[in-house]
């Protein structure tokens, strides 16, 4: 699924495929993101401990982490209107199984159905942070992506404000279906705007030259190492902070879930404006964003282990979620820019597949630390991966822009 410089879509095409792959990823991100509010409630109505729930989250990544690469590899060789297709069935299948599963209390089927929903995840994800930078000019690939990549927050936001309010008038295993129905209405928008091409792609698969190039960068290994230490510090806020703002704070589950949404809710703003910062304010260089970015995030995502008052929480929140979502917003663009247009579909994969290791291990890792020794201690230690970012990131490369 490489690129061609004369092939950018009209500008009808490329709303219909920014709107239909941004429903369909804030579809499955809605989906993925649905049990961590609810979180309390799940481990009391299936008997789980805070480890086993994590896992309903982190299966999803961990099905990412092992499918990335080898979905981009059939991306670039199939027809990727007939693999999204494909996806949006079994993203409403899973819905549906995860609903019946945990009905009937079987954490099992239940945790089997997330690996499909991971799937369907990954294949929009691949799919569409490669589509939608390739249907427009060069020029405009970090704020086209940047929107796109807005879509996993706003997704984020809808599952964490939405799940408890779900959960409460239709029990939560209702939260699973629902929220993967909404990948629908993003296919129904694909289909329509690409019935006649999907502007930007083109059969030609990279050449073995051109894959060992790429698995051989040291370049492409930083950009990823980065995407891994800013998607263990977005799922690590994502998946425990409703349960810790729930056992420290003096509110309801559900009011703890919105204080949460506002974490992804502010993302979406960082992400959909990466492209801008990056080309306004840095004069489009890359790596400063991303070391100001974990700078910023080290003192505010330890302050949680401080703070008493819910107001400073809400300061907290704001200050983490634009500062690693603004990463991770522009990581899938600068990683573009590293590479040959033969190998972007690849180098993608790679970046999602590295990034959501992060994302899987984080909320097991921080699970088994609260269970052992409370959150404070969970807090430091995402501070300390904001460190390591830092430091990696002032040796990432500058990249040139083509």
């Amino acid at each position: 699924m490489s690129t061609t410089p004369d092939a950018t879509g009209t500008r009808h095409e490329i709303l219909g495929i920014v709107v239909g792959f941004f429903l369909l990823s804030t579809a499955a991100a809605a989906y993925e993101i649905a049990p961590a509010s609810v979180l309390p409630v799940i481990q009391e109505s299936l008997g789980l401990s805070a480890s086993a729930a994590g896992w309903l989250v982190s299966i999803m990544y961990a099905t990412a982490v092992v499918t990335s690469v080898p979905i981009g590899v059939v991306l670039d060789r199939f027809s990727v209107r007939r693999v999204v297709a494909l996806a949006t069935v079994a993203l409403v299948v899973a819905g549906g199984w995860g609903w019946y599963a945990a009905t009937a209390g079987t954490y099992g089927w239940l945790l089997v159905s997330r690996v499909l929903g991971g799937l369907a995840y990954v294949t929009f994800w691949n799919a569409g942070a490669n589509v939608v930078g390739s249907a427009v000019p060069t020029e405009q690939r970090a704020t086209a992506v940047g929107v796109f990549t807005a879509s996993a927050p706003v997704g984020f936001a809808l599952g964490q404000f939405g799940s408890p309010l779900i959960a409460n008038v239709a029990g939560w295993p209702a939260i699973l279906p629902l929220y993967a129905a909404v990948a629908v209405i993003g296919v129904v928008f694909f289909m329509l705007a690409t019935r006649r091409r999907v502007p930007g792609v083109d059969a030609p698969a990279p050449d073995q030259a051109a894959l060992r190039e790429l698995f051989g960068s040291r370049a492409v290994w930083t950009v990823c190492a980065l995407c891994f230490l800013a998607y263990s510090l977005y799922l690590f806020v994502n998946t425990w902070l409703p349960s810790f703002l729930a056992s420290e704070f003096p509110i309801s589950l559900a009011a703890s879930g919105l204080l949460t949404a506002l974490f992804p809710a502010i993302g979406a703003v960082a992400r959909s404006t990466s492209g801008v910062v990056t080309d306004r304010v840095f004069g489009g260089r890359r790596r400063r964003v991303i070391v100001s970015s974990f700078a910023v995030a080290t003192p505010a995502v330890v302050a949680f282990a401080f703070v008493s008052e819910l107001g400073a929480v809400v300061g907290a929140v704001v200050v983490v979620g634009f500062a690693i979502q603004l990463v991770t917003g522009l990581i899938f663009s600068y990683i573009a820019e590293l590479v040959a247009p033969a190998v972007r579909t690849t180098a993608v994969s790679l970046l999602t597949s590295v990034g959501l290791l992060g994302a899987f291990a984080a909320p097991i890792a921080a699970g088994a630390i609260i269970d052992y020794a409370g959150y404070a201690p969970a807090f430091f230690a995402a501070g300390g991966v904001a460190v390591v970012g830092v430091l990696l990131a002032l040796r990432a490369p500058e990249p040139s822009r083509v």
